[in-house]
């Protein structure tokens, strides 16, 4: 699958204007929006419903909500065998402070083929998959 996964860091920064990378992900959905290849998981889109609505508040992330209702961001389904891959991550990568929502991240990633990434989050840069972690995933922007 040729695809751009979007991170929770990219959405939050696209809907505030005050982060530091707002520019960035703003001209990268404006770029990518319209090629189609945006996807995420429900998880992501779950906490990042959370976070806008806890920084920016509820308005803000029901804003969020119906811009992911337009389908220009596919959302696919973190799958059981995700999560039992998920919890492998987290306990063969225990120097890093993965989230629960960068592992399932990760494990849909691996299972989807997906290489491509809009993120801000250190963690999809220190993250290594394939043969012997030999394969990181190319970041955007």
């Amino acid at each position: 699958m040729t695809a751009l996964f979007v991170d929770t860091g990219a959405f939050y920064a696209a809907a505030d204007r005050s982060d530091d990378h707002h520019v960035e992900a703003a001209l990268t959905f404006k770029a990518r929006g319209l090629d189609g290849d945006l996807v995420t998981t429900d998880h992501v889109v779950v906490e990042t419903w959370l976070l806008l609505q806890a920084r920016l508040g509820r308005e803000s992330a029901m804003r969020y909500w119906d811009a992911m209702e337009t389908g220009v961001v596919r959302v696919i389904g973190v799958t059981s065998e995700d999560f039992v891959r998920a919890r492998r991550i987290a306990r063969d990568w225990p120097d890093q402070s993965f989230s629960i929502i960068d592992c399932t991240s990760f494990a849909a990633l691996e299972r989807l083929g997906i290489e491509e990434v809009f993120a801000f989050d250190a963690h999809f840069r220190v993250y290594r998959h394939g043969a012997a972690r030999r394969q990181a995933f190319r970041i955007v922007p």
